[in-house]
């Protein structure tokens, strides 16, 4: 199976799809809606063979597919995953369908054009994700926030422009430094032989730069750790994400939460931290530190919303804190709970996005007091919510208790005053969740038009089942992803282990 290539396909033929609707005659985008739909069903059967067909006792990168692209500068047409990766490119398949499903009655205008951006979109997620040539990594990061851009700036709510410029402005500062942090890697890599981009082999002899001064490394370090926070979004870099949310329609909220903010969590475990691991950890201590201000400051600040969807925006602040305090715990539970929890975050976060996109659809409210007893009215809507509340508020047997659990574990054991702090985020974000939900669905029907309002039909659960069958199987059979993700996590913890050793820790020789 690994010399076909499959991780082509799932890169490429959304975007495949997306030129030649792009190009169809179907002014009213009807054709161009079941295209992007079936081209997303395919990425994700290609995304579960791979799944499926992937090697967990197996170490480096598999389904490699490696040509030469630009010989001349060393950049090569390079396509690998690990378990990590692996993770990432499946969360990424399903949710972009659902994601397309939920648009299916709610995009009305330039329909065609906001499919085809979607389809665009999923290119540029896979491909950062699934490269592994530094070069390459970059074009797809800088490619997918394309399409996003006019996803929030386009098909936005009033105040879009100026929510699509600030997440530019912001994403594109970071993009700059991160640049200049690649650049000067290839050059460095010019010590041990050809330049190259090809990440491996960047894994390989950076860490071995012991003589670039500690000024040179830190810089580096923070110059890819930087962009990586700002797409976190680490505190204080945070401050783009809710306006985004806010303004951003379902589907771009659903991709932006689930996938987006993912990208730079995975920055950090496959460069920033490979690449530079004594900077990072003599910034270890302030990325805790950061990492735990962000949980209680996020689920503060969720707690103090009146708008649903700026709620969710800052308990992703919240659930982010909790994936990098993992990251940077040391330990190999934590980091395994950390990954765990992208997953989930995705799959929790992207769910209530959905349900509060429904429930903005039918109403055009999206307040938490504009409600009142919706559980009277739309009885299948109120358990579906409930569902994914709990399960983003880290109840057993649901999917958001197992990465939550994990990283506090593993982070009392090297860092037990910041996996104290950070635990008041859990119970923290069960307030907001539960208080959102009382008022939302229980006591009298406070708005009478509301009493009319329709409860979910075939399209919704159509939707709406894949995540609730997904947080029960994670919650209650996590091995599935943790067997896939164990080989990468104990190799990036090992990066965190021994301050001044780290090229010869990974058995590199000059």
């Amino acid at each position: 199976m690994a010399s076909f290539p499959y991780l082509t396909l799932i890169t490429f033929l959304p975007a495949a799809a997306a030129l030649l609707a792009a190009f169809a005659r179907d002014p009213k985008g009807e054709l161009t809606k079941w295209v992007a739909l079936a081209v997303s069903g395919i990425v994700l059967a290609l995304s579960l063979l791979v799944f499926a067909a992937f090697k967990a006792d197996a170490a480096g990168m598999q389904f490699v597919e490696n040509h030469a692209w630009i010989p001349a500068y060393h950049v090569r047409y390079h396509l690998g995953i690990d378990g990590i990766s692996l993770a990432m490119v499946v969360l990424t398949a399903v949710l972009t369908p659902l994601a397309i499903l939920a648009s299916w009655n709610s995009i009305h205008d330039r329909v065609k054009e906001f499919f085809v951006s979607i389809l665009f979109l999923e290119t540029g997620m896979m491909g950062v994700f699934a490269a592994a040539d530094l070069f390459l990594f970059y074009v797809f990061w800088e490619v997918m926030l394309i399409p996003m851009y006019l996803i929030i700036g386009v098909w936005g709510g009033p105040r879009r422009v100026y929510a699509a410029v600030k997440f530019i402005v912001y994403t594109i500062f970071g993009s700059l430094l991160m640049f200049g942090a690649i650049v000067y890697c290839y050059i460095l890599s010019h010590r041990f032989g050809e330049p190259t981009f090809d990440i491996a082999r960047l894994q390989q002899i950076l860490p071995y730069q012991l003589g670039l001064a500690r000024t040179a490394q830190a810089v580096l370090f923070l110059a890819f750790a930087v962009s990586f926070a700002i797409k976190v979004p680490m505190f204080p870099f945070h401050t783009w994400l809710p306006d985004a949310h806010v303004e951003a329609p379902t589907a771009g909220s659903v991709l932006l939460a689930g996938v987006l903010l993912k990208m730079g969590a995975y920055g950090f475990i496959r460069f920033a931290v490979p690449f530079f691991p004594d900077a990072a950890i003599r910034f270890t201590p302030l990325i805790i530190a950061l990492s735990v201000i962000g949980i209680v400051y996020g689920a503060l600040m969720a707690l103090a919303q009146a708008d649903i969807k700026k709620l969710i925006a800052y308990s992703s602040v919240s659930h982010l804190g909790f994936v990098m305090l993992g990251l940077f715990a040391g330990t190999a539970s934590a980091a395994q709970g950390a990954v765990l929890q992208m997953v989930n975050h995705g799959i929790s976060t992207g769910a209530l996005f959905l349900l509060v996109g429904y429930l903005y659809h039918e109403t055009h409210l999206r307040g938490v007091d504009d409600f009142g007893g919706l559980a009277k009215v739309t009885p299948r809507f109120a358990a579906i919510f409930m569902i994914v509340a709990l399960s983003s508020a880290g109840l057993p047997g649901t999917n958001g208790f197992v990465g939550e659990f994990l990283v506090l574990l593993g982070t009392f054991q090297r860092h037990a005053f910041a996996a104290a702090v950070g635990g008041t985020g859990v119970v923290l974000g069960a307030l907001y969740l539960l208080r959102t939900y009382r008022v939302v669905f229980f006591g009298p029907v406070s708005v009478p038009k509301h009493e009319k309002v329709r409860d979910i039909g075939a399209l919704e659960f159509g939707y709406f089942a894949p995540l609730i069958v997904l947080i029960f199987a994670l919650g209650v059979l996590p091995n599935i992803v943790l067997s896939r993700t164990e080989k990468p996590v104990e190799a990036y913890v090992r990066m965190l282990k021994r301050p001044g050793d780290a090229g010869r820790l990974i058995g590199v020789r000059p």
